[in-house]
């Protein structure tokens, strides 16, 4: 996507909304070189969606380092005196969604539905892996109900995660098999590192082996039909 985009202020606008999880157009338009604090690695971003919330004028962003290379890029060809980060698509007849629809077919990709606040739902949905949850929201700029309900996602990393690829839980799993003298059949540590994506009804069976430890072997297979878990 930044290898399509026709210049270097689509490519910051790009990675800030991306990366930088900044809405388009109001945040983008509204941010000024005045706004970044080079020395302190962050900058303010100015929301009018939130500003009638209390504190929720403005927010303090990281300058992370996915997208602080394009914001130099655009702040070395910036015109001395200048203050607007975004100049060459600041005019409102400008449809940045059509921009970035174009890019996305010139990159060899499929338009996806609400193509900024989407941009937005998976940088926060990165961030909640590695930082805490009140911390992602104050620097996305939602609640925490908004995260949960409109942004965070379930992605098919966390499914190989459940499902014991480059996870811990089958590992636990096995040493736990190992262990119970009446497994029955005895099972390798392939069988347990299931194939694929598991199922949801999969993953809930090898929680409660994990959990409970009651279990005399770990099956996988179809349940039976008065099944109702």
């Amino acid at each position: 996507m930044i290898d399509a985009c026709p210049d270097t202020e689509w490519r910051l606008i790009f990675a800030l909304a991306r990366f930088g999880s900044l809405r388009c157009p109001s945040e983008l338009i509204a941010l000024g070189w005045s706004d970044i604090d080079w020395d302190n690695d962050c900058m303010t971003v100015h929301s009018p969606k939130t500003e009638h919330h209390p504190g929720g004028e403005s927010r303090l962003v990281p300058l992370f380092p996915e997208f602080r290379p394009f914001l130099e890029d655009v702040f070395e060809l910036a015109q001395p005196g200048a203050n607007c980060v975004i100049t060459r698509y600041r005019d409102t007849s400008v449809n940045l969604r059509t921009y970035l629809f174009h890019i996305v077919r010139r990159a060899g990709l499929k338009p996806w539905p609400k193509p900024f606040q989407n941009l937005r739902s998976t940088r926060e949905t990165e961030l909640a892996e590695d930082y805490p949850m009140h911390v992602v929201c104050a620097w996305i700029g939602n609640s925490q109900p908004v995260a949960t309900k409109h942004y965070l996602q379930v992605t098919d990393e966390h499914f190989r995660r459940a499902a014991g690829h480059g996870g811990k839980a089958v590992q636990q799993l096995a040493v736990s098999g190992r262990m119970d003298s009446q497994a029955g059949p005895a099972t390798d540590d392939k069988t347990l590192a299931l194939p694929g994506i598991a199922r949801p009804r999969q993953i809930l069976q090898i929680c409660l082996v994990s959990r409970l430890g009651r279990e005399k072997q770990l099956r996988i297979s179809k349940p039976a039909s008065d099944d109702r878990v």
